[in-house]
């Protein structure tokens, strides 16, 4: 089949365009390769999907209408996934214009192309953070009006959007909640990259919220399994438009999570407690039985397995 998926240069979409890339399908990137993090790190994915046939890479800005329409009536895509967001909880507070420009404005020239050029089924990315302080685990059918940050607050915009979008023009859609996905090429603005990276200088970690905090940890080859998944399985009763949340199902604590690294690293992190950043929740557990339900399938790799192949990645990239 032909993929169209936004955000091939960022971590996710790296990893799903290589598994699909690698199953004999035809994938059209778009990337607009933006400097929130390390672009030499991005590049360096774009080039290794380059060398797998059947890849065409654009670099593009989503809020570029006019180029981006251009892109999505070549693609001809049978399944569109769209990966590409302005990510960070923390961020959000300090460039607000940027997530509203890439992750509502950018989002919606993507579903007007779409509307143009509609396939068979289209995968969007939201996440966990939706779910703010509601209770656990989170559940899709759960109220997300109270999103705590303005990162959540545009992607629950999105979910708004493509669901106008299902109802009025029967594009089919499947709202992905992604929960905290990690694994080797990972963000270096995520905690599991910054605490390995500090851990092997011998510099200290930030742990905020005093190490209290929990989250429901996903293994990126668990995350693509379940997107490749759900790709096959487009809903079609009613407004074809759903929810699905993709993560572990476990919830493991900061303090844990940080022993698990300090094990794959083999060093002692030097701490530096800091008070819980505004915007962040202190806890997220994800219900995996809609998810198990449409594709048979449920993430399970263990922490300890995912945070050695991650730190294993690590060294080798950075040569450390």
């Amino acid at each position: 089949m032909r993929f169209l998926i936004t955000g091939t240069a960022g971590f996710i979409g790296y990893h799903v365009a290589s598994r699909l890339l690698a199953e004999g399908h035809a994938v059209v990137g778009v990337d607009g390769i933006t400097p929130y993090y390390d672009q030499a790190l991005k590049r360096r994915r774009h080039a290794n999907l380059a060398r797998l046939p059947d890849f065409a890479a654009h670099e593009l800005m989503l809020e570029d209408a006019p180029r981006l329409a251009e892109c999505v009536a070549a693609a001809k895509a049978d399944i569109a996934i769209h990966l590409a967001a302005q990510a960070g909880v923390r961020y959000s507070a300090e460039n607000p214009r940027a997530y509203i420009d890439c992750n509502i404005i950018g989002t919606f020239n993507l579903l007007e192309a779409l509307r143009a050029h509609p396939p068979r089924h289209l995968l969007l990315a939201s996440t966990s953070s939706v779910y703010g302080t509601g209770p656990q685990p989170f559940e899709e059918t759960q109220n997300t009006d109270r999103p705590i940050s303005l990162y959540a607050a545009t992607k629950k915009a999105t979910e708004a959007m493509a669901y106008s979008f299902a109802h009025l023009h029967r594009l089919p859609v499947t709202a992905m909640r992604l929960f905290t996905v990690y694994g080797p090429w990972g963000r270096p603005d995520m905690a599991l990259f910054k605490f390995t990276k500090s851990i092997i200088a011998g510099v200290p970690i930030e742990v905020y919220g005093a190490g209290k905090m929990t989250r429901d940890f996903t293994y990126v080859d668990d995350a693509v399994e379940a997107i490749a998944r759900l790709a096959g399985h487009a809903p079609a009763v009613g407004v074809p438009y759903r929810v699905v949340n993709v993560g572990g199902g476990h919830p493991i604590g900061l303090e844990d999570f940080i022993a698990i690294i300090e094990d794959a690293v083999g060093s002692t992190a030097i701490r530096r407690d800091l008070p819980m950043q505004p915007g962040d929740v202190p806890a997220t557990f994800a219900s995996t039985a809609l998810l198990e339900q449409i594709t048979g399938f449920r993430p399970a790799t263990p922490a300890e397995d995912g945070v050695r192949a991650f730190v294993a990645w690590f060294r080798d990239y950075y040569g450390v």
